[in-house]
């Protein structure tokens, strides 16, 4: 479920080269990770947060872009019988449109495929699927509802 596509003066005059994306090995990347996804799906969205926060965040390799040592954005990659997913794509409102989205697509492409992965699957809301075309994701099949949001299935073959 990625985040909303609002613009903010703010975000346009921050500086993109002070952004820091990386896998999240500390705790305190994981409890910024876990924020920015309340903030943006569970208080701005509206998504129950017993469905945004679930079982798979145990197992899933957190993905965090931060800026002045704060959390500013998230995702999380995991695999399952084969297929690895990225997904809970989330950015804080002040720093959408600055690259922190693909910055952090680009980061959950490259450590699937330095795991084996000849390809990536998510779930956009259908607002953002030109976010995801932009990069390679191809839509496919009908949409879906997810936690009461509009959703397409994606694929990015070979990252």
């Amino acid at each position: 479920m990625p985040g909303g596509v609002s613009l903010d003066a703010e975000a346009q005059a921050a500086p993109r080269r002070d952004v820091t994306v990386r896998i999240a090995a500390a705790a305190e990347d994981r409890a910024g990770a876990l924020e920015v996804r309340r903030a943006v799906f569970v208080h701005e969205q509206g998504v129950p947060e017993e469905l945004e926060m679930d079982d798979l965040d145990a197992d899933c390799i957190h993905l965090v872009a931060l800026a002045g040592g704060r959390v500013i954005g998230a995702a999380r990659l995991y695999e399952h019988n084969g297929i690895w997913h990225v997904g809970r794509v989330a950015v804080t409102p002040e720093w959408r449109k600055c690259s922190v989205g693909t910055r952090l697509m680009e980061l959950a492409a490259k450590t699937a495929a330095e795991r084996g992965a000849r390809g990536l699957v998510l779930n956009a809301q259908i607002e953002v699927i030109p976010f995801y075309e932009r990069l390679g994701y191809i839509a496919e099949g009908d949409p879906f509802l997810e936690a009461g949001i509009w959703h397409r299935s994606m694929r990015l073959d070979g990252p």
